[in-house]
């Protein structure tokens, strides 16, 4: 999850969820997070957020 934040800068975030997790509750759990950092405000808007899905990192680690 990457979120722009009000300085210019892209900040990125990975959320661990399931897979049928809601892209809004992904957003907010990454904003919630960078918002209780030290860096600068992120925008609060979802559609500034660029979600990426990953996969199951469980499963990937398993089959090595």
């Amino acid at each position: 999850m990457a979120l722009m934040a009000v300085d210019g800068k892209c900040y990125v975030y990975r959320v661990y969820a399931p897979p049928d997790a809601l892209l809004g509750d992904l957003f907010w759990e990454a904003w919630h997070s960078h918002d209780e950092g030290p860096f600068p405000r992120a925008y609060d808007l979802f559609d500034t957020a660029a979600i990426r899905h990953i996969g199951n990192l469980h499963q990937e680690q398993d089959q090595l």
